[in-house]
């Protein structure tokens, strides 16, 4: 099934998913320029412990965690983006049917529609709870 977007509909998904994707790199440049402010020396000092470097080790990997994060993101804005121009963008990849227009504004790049991406997140996440 193909959606019916009108023309102002896909202007602004377009500009959405263009502000979106700016916003991306411009937080990747932010957390990079952070990093190379930061060093490791810097987080754990001069003189430090084990307990200053564990914390350092986990400063490091969350902001590129983050960065991850964010990179991933602007894959998917970029998939929609092409799914726009292609005009088969609000199509749900799953069911074939309409993705609302109130998810697609809450997230512009949504591959699914509400029903399926809960069922794609409860196949496909992660059991939640004690690893060991």
């Amino acid at each position: 099934m193909s959606t019916a977007l009108a023309e102002a509909q896909r202007a602004e998904f377009m500009l959405k998913l263009r502000q979106r994707y700016r916003e991306l790199w411009a937080d990747i440049r932010r957390e990079i320029s952070r990093g190379d402010l930061e060093t490791y020396q810097d987080t754990a000092g001069e003189t430090h412990d084990l307990g200053d470097e564990a914390t350092a080790d986990l400063v490091t990997d969350i902001n590129l965690a983050d960065i991850h994060r964010d990179v991933v993101e602007i894959r998917e804005v970029e998939a929609a983006i092409q799914r726009l121009m292609e005009g088969n963008y609000g199509v749900c990849a799953d069911c074939g049917k309409n993705i609302d227009p109130a998810r697609l504004r809450a997230n512009p790049a949504a591959l699914r529609c509400e029903h399926c991406q809960e069922r794609y997140e409860q196949l496909h996440m992660p059991a939640v709870g004690p690893s060991l």
